[in-house]
Protein backbone atom coordinates (compact mmCIF):
# COMPACT_ATOMS: atom_id res chain seq x y z
CA UNK A 1 0.00 0.00 0.00
CA UNK A 2 1.40 3.18 -1.23
CA UNK A 3 1.94 6.18 1.84
CA UNK A 4 -0.20 9.32 1.65
CA UNK A 5 2.16 12.63 2.46
CA UNK A 6 1.74 16.34 1.43
CA UNK A 7 4.48 18.45 0.93
CA UNK A 8 4.60 22.42 0.62
CA UNK A 9 6.78 24.53 -1.47
CA UNK A 10 7.32 28.07 -2.30
CA UNK A 11 9.53 28.57 -5.24
CA UNK A 12 12.12 31.47 -3.10
CA UNK A 13 13.43 28.62 -0.83
CA UNK A 14 16.54 26.65 -1.70
CA UNK A 15 15.08 24.14 1.05
CA UNK A 16 11.71 23.83 -0.45
CA UNK A 17 13.67 23.12 -4.46
CA UNK A 18 15.84 20.32 -2.41
CA UNK A 19 13.61 17.85 -0.84
CA UNK A 20 10.42 18.45 -3.83
CA UNK A 21 13.02 17.80 -6.24
CA UNK A 22 14.33 14.71 -4.09
CA UNK A 23 10.22 13.57 -3.69
CA UNK A 24 10.21 13.97 -7.53
CA UNK A 25 13.35 11.47 -8.15
CA UNK A 26 12.21 9.14 -5.86
CA UNK A 27 8.68 9.02 -7.69
CA UNK A 28 10.49 9.03 -10.66
CA UNK A 29 12.37 6.06 -9.45
CA UNK A 30 9.04 4.18 -8.66
CA UNK A 31 8.78 5.19 -4.55
CA UNK A 32 5.43 4.02 -3.53
CA UNK A 33 4.05 7.39 -2.60
CA UNK A 34 0.93 9.28 -3.29
CA UNK A 35 2.70 12.65 -2.78
CA UNK A 36 0.33 15.68 -2.56
CA UNK A 37 2.31 18.92 -3.75
CA UNK A 38 0.85 22.03 -2.30
CA UNK A 39 1.89 25.43 -2.30
CA UNK A 40 2.46 27.76 0.45
CA UNK A 41 3.22 31.24 -0.19
CA UNK A 42 6.40 32.56 1.94
CA UNK A 43 5.60 35.99 1.15
CA UNK A 44 1.87 36.22 3.00
CA UNK A 45 3.65 34.66 6.05
CA UNK A 46 5.24 38.54 5.99
CA UNK A 47 1.56 40.00 5.52
CA UNK A 48 1.04 42.52 8.79
CA UNK A 49 -2.31 41.94 10.64
CA UNK A 50 -5.32 43.94 9.06
CA UNK A 51 -3.28 44.50 5.63
CA UNK A 52 -4.29 42.62 2.32
CA UNK A 53 -3.57 39.25 1.48
CA UNK A 54 -1.03 38.53 -0.83
CA UNK A 55 -4.20 37.17 -3.20
CA UNK A 56 -5.80 39.97 -3.06
CA UNK A 57 -3.38 41.84 -4.11
CA UNK A 58 -2.66 43.14 -7.98
CA UNK A 59 0.55 41.18 -9.15
CA UNK A 60 3.93 42.16 -9.46
CA UNK A 61 3.15 44.90 -6.52
CA UNK A 62 4.69 45.00 -3.25
CA UNK A 63 4.96 42.20 -1.01
CA UNK A 64 4.10 39.53 -3.51
CA UNK A 65 7.42 37.92 -4.33
CA UNK A 66 6.61 34.31 -5.56
CA UNK A 67 2.41 34.52 -5.88
CA UNK A 68 2.47 34.55 -9.51
CA UNK A 69 5.05 31.38 -9.74
CA UNK A 70 3.26 29.73 -7.41
CA UNK A 71 -0.09 30.34 -9.12
CA UNK A 72 1.78 28.88 -12.74
CA UNK A 73 2.63 26.31 -10.26
CA UNK A 74 -0.74 25.38 -9.48
CA UNK A 75 -2.46 25.77 -13.09
CA UNK A 76 -0.04 23.34 -14.48
CA UNK A 77 -0.58 20.78 -11.41
CA UNK A 78 -4.49 20.62 -12.43
CA UNK A 79 -4.53 21.61 -15.69
CA UNK A 80 -1.42 19.82 -17.24
CA UNK A 81 -0.41 16.74 -14.20
CA UNK A 82 1.74 15.06 -16.33
CA UNK A 83 3.93 17.93 -17.17
CA UNK A 84 4.20 19.03 -13.12
CA UNK A 85 7.03 17.11 -12.30
CA UNK A 86 8.90 18.56 -14.83
CA UNK A 87 8.02 21.92 -14.69
CA UNK A 88 8.40 22.30 -10.77
CA UNK A 89 12.17 21.22 -10.66
CA UNK A 90 12.68 23.52 -13.94
CA UNK A 91 11.13 26.28 -11.85
CA UNK A 92 13.60 25.66 -9.15
CA UNK A 93 16.33 25.23 -10.92
CA UNK A 94 15.30 28.95 -13.33
CA UNK A 95 15.16 30.64 -10.05
CA UNK A 96 18.46 28.74 -8.29
CA UNK A 97 20.62 28.42 -10.92
CA UNK A 98 20.06 31.47 -13.40
CA UNK A 99 18.49 34.14 -11.00
CA UNK A 100 14.66 33.93 -12.99
CA UNK A 101 12.23 36.59 -11.85
CA UNK A 102 9.47 34.98 -10.69
CA UNK A 103 6.93 37.93 -10.82
CA UNK A 104 7.97 37.65 -14.67
CA UNK A 105 5.08 36.44 -16.87
CA UNK A 106 7.38 36.12 -20.14
CA UNK A 107 10.13 33.78 -18.05
CA UNK A 108 7.29 31.61 -16.65
CA UNK A 109 6.19 31.21 -20.29
CA UNK A 110 9.98 29.82 -21.43
CA UNK A 111 10.06 27.19 -18.63
CA UNK A 112 6.35 25.92 -18.63
CA UNK A 113 7.55 25.42 -22.99
CA UNK A 114 10.57 23.77 -21.87
CA UNK A 115 8.64 21.52 -19.55
CA UNK A 116 6.22 20.88 -22.88
CA UNK A 117 3.03 23.24 -22.46
CA UNK A 118 1.95 26.11 -24.05
CA UNK A 119 2.90 28.93 -21.73
CA UNK A 120 0.34 30.97 -23.46
CA UNK A 121 -2.28 28.42 -22.03
CA UNK A 122 -1.36 28.64 -18.90
CA UNK A 123 -1.14 32.42 -18.94
CA UNK A 124 -4.85 32.36 -19.52
CA UNK A 125 -5.50 29.73 -16.89
CA UNK A 126 -3.93 31.79 -14.07
CA UNK A 127 -5.52 35.06 -15.95
CA UNK A 128 -8.79 33.36 -15.28
CA UNK A 129 -8.10 33.43 -11.90
CA UNK A 130 -8.94 29.86 -9.94
CA UNK A 131 -5.22 29.19 -9.68
CA UNK A 132 -5.09 32.75 -6.76
CA UNK A 133 -8.22 31.40 -5.35
CA UNK A 134 -6.78 27.75 -4.87
CA UNK A 135 -3.78 29.33 -3.65
CA UNK A 136 -5.34 31.15 -0.70
CA UNK A 137 -7.48 28.21 -0.58
CA UNK A 138 -4.87 25.87 0.29
CA UNK A 139 -2.07 28.20 2.23
CA UNK A 140 -5.21 28.94 4.46
CA UNK A 141 -5.98 24.92 4.68
CA UNK A 142 -2.67 24.51 5.94
CA UNK A 143 -2.45 27.07 8.49
CA UNK A 144 -5.38 26.01 10.03
CA UNK A 145 -5.59 22.36 9.78
CA UNK A 146 -1.37 21.96 10.64
CA UNK A 147 -0.15 25.32 11.42
CA UNK A 148 2.50 25.77 9.07
CA UNK A 149 4.33 28.35 8.57
CA UNK A 150 7.15 27.87 5.92
CA UNK A 151 8.46 25.52 3.32
CA UNK A 152 8.87 22.67 2.80
CA UNK A 153 6.53 21.19 5.37
CA UNK A 154 6.39 17.17 5.37
CA UNK A 155 2.58 16.51 6.52
CA UNK A 156 1.25 12.83 7.19
CA UNK A 157 -2.29 12.37 8.27
CA UNK A 158 -2.36 15.12 11.09
CA UNK A 159 1.37 15.13 12.21
CA UNK A 160 3.23 18.39 9.98
CA UNK A 161 6.97 18.55 9.99
CA UNK A 162 9.45 21.33 8.72
CA UNK A 163 11.98 20.03 7.41
CA UNK A 164 15.53 21.59 5.96
CA UNK A 165 17.38 19.34 4.27
CA UNK A 166 20.84 20.29 3.12
CA UNK A 167 21.58 18.76 0.18
CA UNK A 168 20.07 18.04 -3.39
CA UNK A 169 19.56 14.62 -4.97
CA UNK A 170 19.08 12.29 -2.17
CA UNK A 171 14.89 10.56 -2.73
CA UNK A 172 17.20 7.71 -0.72
CA UNK A 173 16.45 9.28 2.56
CA UNK A 174 12.52 10.34 2.06
CA UNK A 175 11.67 7.11 3.66
CA UNK A 176 13.88 8.32 6.67
CA UNK A 177 11.91 11.52 6.60
CA UNK A 178 8.49 10.22 6.44
CA UNK A 179 9.58 8.07 9.57
CA UNK A 180 10.87 10.80 11.40
CA UNK A 181 7.55 12.52 10.78
CA UNK A 182 5.52 9.67 12.40
CA UNK A 183 7.64 9.34 15.44
CA UNK A 184 5.78 11.82 17.62
CA UNK A 185 8.02 11.69 20.21
CA UNK A 186 10.92 13.66 18.66
CA UNK A 187 9.23 17.28 18.56
CA UNK A 188 12.60 19.47 17.82
CA UNK A 189 15.80 18.35 16.63
CA UNK A 190 17.94 21.55 15.49
CA UNK A 191 21.66 21.53 14.61
CA UNK A 192 23.36 24.32 16.54
CA UNK A 193 25.40 24.98 13.35
CA UNK A 194 25.27 24.28 9.55
CA UNK A 195 27.04 20.94 9.21
CA UNK A 196 29.41 21.11 6.64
Amino acid sequence: MSLSFTITFDYLCPFARNLNESVLEGLAAGADWDVAFRPFSLSQTKVDDGDLDVWERPTGSDGTRGVLALQWGIAIREEWPDAFPTFHTDLFAARHEQGVDLGDEAELIEVAHAAGVDGTAVADVVAGGGPRQALRREHQDLVAGWGVFGVPTVIIGSEAVFVRSMERHRPEEIGRLLDLVSWTNLNEFKRTRIPR
